[in-house]
């Protein structure tokens, strides 16, 4: 792994872990502030909200200043993030801490994206995307479950303090190990330009794939902590080592998922999404038994971050020759998802449906997401148009 992917990929691990690890301290979270469970879960949809609004805005805005700067800023504001939720004094202020550092986020891995690819010739395109995505995979394999249990000894505020601290290892890593080179210097492009690649099939298709995926993974896993203790009957020590099995299929997933984009990028992931929709059937059918759900979720895991990397490299690819608001629209794609996710699982849970209906919705959403990007496939074939020429650094 080249020295400057090895900050990014960091930098990506100690955001995706404070994104993440919310669902597995979510609660003592609800406790801990006086709401209910079903309610906490908005602090995943404010935080995915955050990404998806204020992280385009913020990538643009700051369009003109040297990637190196902005990454620094990006994880010294993560740094102030983790410190304020640990001393949120009630829901509203822990709700509004999440915001401001989501929006950093949701810039940091536009940015971070653009620079990964950057860094390796065209036919590794998809293998600097799975490096950074793994910072996301190995949050949900190390940083999940030990949040999880670091909250379950000593209280959730101890989990954010531990997220500082690494926030402050991902600082000093970009600090020394991202260069100011010619390589990460920022382009005059026109935001027309910028905005006119949105249209391409390829690229408003492969958004629709992401919400879709996100549908398939964030209605279950916002509430994966209730939903193995209540319906699998697990204890809860129990669930952060079946969360250290969920990441370790994801990061298996993030590099077979780039292989296979590097590969025959279209086949391998319209045959992923149909057999994710069909393992969220699997959820549902053995959610009540600890064995079988616990291998669904580590398959589950694999598929959800196997997807995740053939459709932002599809993205990166098509949008090559302007790069700065599409990289930026990638985790707002995302994020979309995971806030409707959040959303829709509250209300399933709020109007009486229970915990084991929550991959349902995700089977459904998945096979729709299958036949878009068959959709999409075919009528890329028919056009013959080949993918943009990269943007010159």
């Amino acid at each position: 792994m080249p020295l400057p992917l090895f900050a990014l990929f960091l930098a990506a691990f100690a955001f995706g872990t404070t994104e993440f690890v919310i669902a597995g301290i979510l609660p003592d979270v609800a406790t801990g502030l006086g709401v209910s469970i079903p309610f906490a879960g908005y602090l995943v949809s404010g935080y995915a909200l955050g990404i998806a609004v204020g992280g385009p805005l913020l990538t643009m805005a700051t369009r003109r200043i040297s990637r190196r700067s902005i990454l620094v800023a990006l994880t010294i504001a993560f740094c102030l993030g983790q410190v304020a939720c640990a001393m949120a004094p009630n829901f509203a202020a822990m709700l509004l801490f999440r915001i401001g550092t989501s929006i950093a986020h949701g810039a940091y891995f536009g940015i971070a994206m653009v620079v990964a690819v950057s860094l390796v010739p065209n036919s590794a395109r998809g293998r600097a995307v799975a490096l950074v995505l793994a910072g996301l995979t190995v949050s949900n394999i190390i940083g999940v479950p030990a949040g999880a249990a670091i909250g379950g000894i000593w209280g959730w505020r101890a989990t954010f303090w531990a997220m500082t601290l690494i926030g402050v290892m991902a600082l000093v890593a970009i600090w020394l190990l991202i260069p100011q080179t010619k390589l990460e210097r920022r382009e005059e492009h026109h935001l027309g330009r910028e905005v006119r690649v949105l249209g391409r099939q390829q690229v408003w298709t492969s958004l629709i794939i992401m919400l879709a995926l996100m549908m398939g993974q964030m209605v279950p896993f916002t509430y994966i902590t209730p939903l193995l203790q209540e319906v699998t009957g697990l204890d809860a020590m129990v669930v952060p080592w079946v969360l250290l099995l969920n990441g370790v299929g994801a990061t298996l997933g993030v590099f077979i998922g780039g292989r296979l984009a590097d590969w025959k990028l279209m086949p391998s992931l319209i045959a992923l999404l149909a057999v994710q929709a069909g393992m969220l059937v699997v959820l549902y059918l053995v959610s009540p038994y600890a064995v079988p759900m616990t291998v669904a979720i580590f398959i589950w895991g694999a598929l959800n971050f196997a997807i995740g990397t053939p459709v932002q490299a599809r993205i990166l690819t098509w949008t090559a020759d302007a790069p700065g608001l599409a990289s930026s629209l990638i985790p707002s794609g995302f994020n979309v998802g995971i806030a409707i996710a959040a959303v829709v699982g509250a209300a399933l849970l709020d109007g009486g449906y229970g915990y084991r209906s929550l991959p349902v919705i995700g089977a459904v959403t998945l096979a729709l997401g299958c036949l878009v990007a068959l959709l999409s496939a075919l009528q890329e074939k028919r056009s013959g148009i080949a993918p943009p020429v990269p943007a010159s650094a």
